[in-house]
C-alpha cells in the first residue's frame, strides 16, 4: 500500500512534535514543595481528562494509562488540523519545525476562528500548533508574542492569522523578588570609537552593538539602522551580526565551547513599545538594563531568558525619565541608563562565580541612539 506524500508529510510531523507534555507537566509539579504544586498538578489533570465527576480512576496506580489517554487525543487532534492543510503549508511548516526556526519559513495563515478542543479547554490554532511543536506547557495565548517578521504581527482582528509555531516567542516573566545583583564599573564598557555614536546629524542608526570575550572587545562596533537584527554564530540562511566571523586571540577553552554554544544567538527588535530581545538559541541569555528595573533601585537585576523567550529588554519612555537632562557628561558619552548588556550561556552576579559580565566568557553590549 502506497502512502500519499501529504500523509508522510503529516507523519514526519507528527513525529517532530516536541518532547514532554502533560505527563511531564504533572511529574514537574509534583516535585515542586508547598500547595502551589499541588494546584499545578490538579490544574494539569483538569486539562488532559476535563477534572470531571468519575474521570481518571486509580490515576495514581494507573499513570501510563491517562498519559497514553492524552496522547492519542493529541494526536487524534493535530491530525485532524494538520490534515486540513495544503500540501504546500505542510511543506512550510515541516520546515519550519525541522530547522527549529532556523530557516525563513512563510507564514502559515488559516481561519482565526478556527479553535480546537483538547479535554475541556480550547485553544487558538497558533497555540495548539506552538504547544504541539515548541511547548507542551503553553495554556493561554497571552503567554506568546508574535514575531515583527510575522504578517499576522500588530493585527488585532483578521480573518487569517499566522500558525507558524516558529512566527511566535513566549513571554519572559521577570523573577520575582530576585535575588540583588551588583553593580560593575563601566569604564571599560565605554567603546574606544565612541565618536561613532555622536557625528553630527547621524541619526540613521538606533542601536551600536559591541561582541566582548570577557574584558577584551572583539570585532568592530557594529551600528544597526533596519529595526531587526540577527545576532548569532552560525544559523541557515542568516543574515545579521555573524559572531562566528570574527577573529579572535581568545584561546581560553571556555571561550571557544560558549562560542560553539550561541548558535542561532538572539534577535533585536526595535518595536511600538521599546526594544525585544528573541532567545533563538539552545541555552539560555542573561540580560541587565536599567529599564527592567525599579527606578528607585540602587542595583540592577540580572534576567535570565529561556531558549524560545522574548523580554522587553529596553524601554525608551523610562530610560528618558531616568535621564539627568543637566548632566554634562550624559551628553557626550553613552550613559550606563541607554545600553544593555547581554551574556550567553553564563550568568553573572551573585548567584554565580562570575560577579561582572567582565568575567562571562562571550557577551554583547548594547548602546542605543539616546537622541
Amino acid at each position: 500500500m502506497f502512502r500519499t506524500k501529504r500523509s508522510v508529510l503529516v507523519r514526519r510531523l507528527w513525529r517532530s512534535r516536541a518532547p514532554g507534555g502533560e505527563e511531564e507537566e504533572e511529574e514537574a509539579a509534583a516535585g515542586e514543595p508547598g500547595p502551589a504544586a499541588a494546584v499545578v498538578v490538579a490544574e494539569a489533570r483538569a486539562h488532559v481528562c476535563g477534572g470531571g465527576r468519575g474521570c481518571c480512576p486509580g490515576k495514581a496506580g494507573r499513570g501510563g494509562r491517562a498519559s497514553a489517554g492524552a496522547e492519542a487525543e493529541l494526536k487524534a487532534l493535530t491530525h485532524a488540523v494538520l490534515k486540513r492543510l495544503k500540501e504546500r503549508q505542510l511543506e512550510g511548516l515541516l520546515h519550519a519545525v525541522e530547522s527549529r526556526g532556523g530557516a525563513r519559513t512563510p507564514c502559515l495563515l488559516l481561519p482565526a476562528k478556527a479553535d480546537s478542543r483538547l479535554g475541556q479547554h480550547w485553544y487558538p490554532l497558533p497555540v495548539l500548533l506552538c504547544k504541539v511543536f515548541r511547548w507542551p506547557d503553553l495554556r493561554h495565548c497571552s503567554e506568546v508574542k508574535r514575531l515583527c517578521c510575522c504578517e499576522s504581527y500588530g493585527k488585532a482582528h483578521p480573518e487569517l492569522v499566522c500558525c507558524n509555531p516558529h512566527h511566535l516567542s513566549r513571554l519572559c516573566e521577570l523573577e520575582s523578588p530576585p535575588p540583588p545583583y551588583s553593580r560593575y564599573p563601566m569604564d571599560f564598557l565605554k567603546p574606544t570609537d565612541s565618536q561613532v555614536l555622536q557625528e553630527p546629524g547621524d541619526r540613521s542608526h538606533w542601536c551600536v552593538v559591541a561582541y566582548w570575550e570577557e574584558k577584551t572587545r572583539v570585532g568592530r562596533l557594529y551600528s544597526v539602522q533596519e529595526p531587526s537584527l540577527d545576532i548569532f554564530y552560525d544559523l541557515p540562511q542568516g543574515n545579521g551580526f555573524c559572531l562566528g566571523q570574527l577573529n579572535s586571540d581568545n584561546k581560553s577553552q571556555l571561550v571557544q565551547k560558549v562560542r560553539s554554544k550561541i548558535g542561532y544567538g538572539i534577535q533585536l527588535t526595535k518595536e511600538v513599545d521599546g526594544v525585544w530581545v528573541y532567545n533563538r538559541s539552545s541555552y539560555p541569555i542573561f540580560i541587565k538594563s536599567a529599564t527592567l528595573d525599579n527606578p528607585d533601585s540602587r542595583t540592577l537585576l540580572v534576567h535570565k531568558v529561556f531558549p524560545g523567550f522574548s523580554i522587553k529588554a529596553f524601554d525608551y519612555e523610562k530610560a528618558y525619565s531616568l535621564q539627568r537632562p543637566n548632566d554634562h557628561e550624559f551628553m557626550q558619552q553613552p550613559w550606563t541608563g541607554f545600553t544593555v548588556q547581554i551574556s550567553f550561556v553564563k550568568g553573572w552576579g551573585q548567584c554565580y562565580t562570575r560577579q561582572f559580565i567582565s568575567s562571562c566568557p562571550c557577551w554583547l553590549e548594547v548602546i542605543f541612539n539616546n537622541r
